[in-house]
């Protein structure tokens, strides 16, 4: 009888859960909230995400104590070794799975993109981040605490500038900009002036701001000078990870795969991507990025497969499998 998996893909801005069987068969994907144990402090994360497999097997029609033999968490915001160990603890202890892996994010990326399980992986999506594997096992990675350690990037970052840019240009600052017309739409107020006051007065959260990224990538792609610089601003970063971490791991001269990830990658921001593409051929001429055609969430639940020791032909029904399914558009609560 097949025994039962879960793969964790937990995002800054959302997390996905797949419950499958040691078959390849999706038994139930259900998303929640992202991963936030910086913010929100690590037991209530991993108790949400304890949570979040209840609802995936009740989903499935499964009790909430069906036993399940491996269980792979990649979260965000989960980037130092001390804090693989706590949520791994933390998680061990509520039970989730008989065998239990915790990793960063990015490595979900990597594992779903790169067959050979080594390479260099960006994830964009609500903020930023890269890792990179050697084929020998070794292994790079960046600090990743925010402006602290000289991070930017990702959806709100590029929503922030965004925003910012169209205050400049109202004010003398900065030049002209469609986005100050187009940003303040979004959140029915008259003026990007309007919005900045009421984020400063905690009227929109912060996150919130995480929705004006796609209007400043498609004034980006019309032609706006503004927002094209901050689109290109975007690529510039991730060139920058990107070749920082194949010269740490001594990888400039190898043929590398560069998997790239998360909602500002996926999205067929093609301004993005050829941005990323000229440079990358510049700096690392042996680098060889591929946008990623899948959830992310296939890599963490290929790696409880490998965990729970199921055979090679059931991760490939089950990333097909994810790979023409819709993701879920509701969070469970």
């Amino acid at each position: 009888m097949p025994e039962l998996v879960v793969g964790v893909d937990g995002g800054n801005s959302k997390t996905d859960l797949v419950l499958a069987d040691t078959e390849g068969r999706l038994l139930s994907w259900v998303r929640g909230a992202g991963t936030r144990p910086h913010t929100e402090g690590m037991e209530t994360t991993t108790e949400r995400l304890a949570h979040l497999g209840r609802q995936a097997l009740a989903q499935a029609g499964l009790p909430g104590s069906t036993p399940l033999s491996a269980g792979a968490y990649f979260l965000a915001n989960v980037d130092r070794r001390a804090q693989e160990r706590l949520a791994l603890r933390q998680l061990t202890g509520l039970d989730v799975a008989e065998r239990v892996l915790v990793r960063n994010d990015t490595l979900a990326v990597l594992r779903a993109g790169a067959p050979d399980g080594w390479g260099v992986a960006v994830v964009s999506g609500a903020g930023i981040n890269a890792a990179a594997v050697h084929p020998g096992g070794r292994s790079a990675r960046f600090l990743s605490l925010g402006d602290i350690t000289g991070d930017w990037g990702g959806g709100l970052a590029v929503a922030r500038a965004g925003l910012g840019a169209a205050v400049r240009a109202g004010d003398g600052r900065g030049p002209a900009t469609r986005l100050r017309q187009e940003l303040p739409v979004c959140f029915g107020l008259d003026s990007v002036e309007a919005v900045a006051l009421a984020v400063s007065a905690g009227e929109i959260p912060v996150t919130a701001l995480h929705g004006l990224s796609p209007v400043v990538f498609a004034a980006a792609e019309g032609g706006d000078a503004v927002a094209r610089g901050i689109v290109e601003r975007l690529g510039d970063e991730i060139v920058a990870m990107v070749t920082a971490l194949l010269r740490r791991l001594r990888l400039l001269r190898t043929a590398t795969p560069v998997v790239l990830g998360g909602g500002t990658l996926q999205n067929d921001q093609l301004l993005l991507r050829d941005h990323i593409g000229s440079r990358l051929a510049a700096e690392a001429p042996l680098a060889r990025p591929v946008v990623l055609d899948v959830a992310p969430v296939a890599g963490a639940v290929a790696q409880a497969l490998v965990t729970a020791d199921a055979p090679a032909d059931a991760q490939d029904r089950l990333r097909k499998t994810i790979a023409d399914r819709r993701p879920p558009t509701a969070h469970v609560d």
